[in-house]
């Protein structure tokens, strides 16, 4: 079996671990404790780490498209790797949610987020595992805009490195387990 694990967020060093980032952060960190680095992969419009993890290959991508195009390089992937949708998860921010909360979730509307919108379009369906993390609303008199490509204040950011921490914990054991539902119920909270 394969699976295919994308972090959303946007490509270049102006938006390193901004908020809409956390995605690609969670990613980051699982491929770092992994020992695995990315290579861009300029046909899948991706940068891609694998590895085998329990006898499984799995691919860790972050698209390199910015993040309303998201969609293109997962829906190549699957398809190039013959990968069937219930083996696909997609990381990504939510900023209806406080800071530091996850959601797991096996289908659901975009609810805004050009990313998901994206994959939605691409895939032609909802159906799909996700995990969002919560981003908080954006302070009195601020954009979204400017909220989502802002970093994360210094409680905020201690608050998300315990949060991705988590994220990774619960892939692991999604991993081992093979069983979204049941990590759904584990560690939504």
């Amino acid at each position: 079996m394969v699976k295919l694990i994308v972090g959303l967020g946007n490509p270049g060093s102006k938006y390193h671990e901004t908020k809409h980032n956390v995605g690609f952060m969670a990613i980051d960190l699982w491929a770092k404790a992994l020992g695995v680095t990315f290579t861009e992969e300029k046909v899948f419009k991706a940068e891609v780490a694998s590895s085998f993890i329990n006898g499984e290959k799995v691919y860790l991508v972050k698209p390199t498209t910015f993040m309303n195009l998201s969609g293109i390089a997962v829906r190549a992937l699957l398809a190039y790797y013959n990968i069937p949708i219930e083996d696909f998860i997609v990381i990504y921010d939510d900023l209806d949610m406080e800071v530091g909360k996850i959601r797991y979730r096996q289908k659901g509307s975009a609810g805004g987020h050009n990313g998901i919108k994206s994959i939605i379009a691409e895939l032609g369906t909802q159906e799909f595992d996700r995990i969002k993390i919560g981003i908080g609303r954006p302070k009195q008199g601020m954009t979204v805009i400017n909220h989502v490509l802002g970093r994360f204040e210094t409680d905020d950011y201690i608050t998300i490195t315990m949060t991705l921490d988590k994220v990774v914990e619960s892939l692991k054991y999604y991993l081992k387990t093979n069983d979204f539902e049941g990590t759904m119920r584990r560690y939504n909270g």
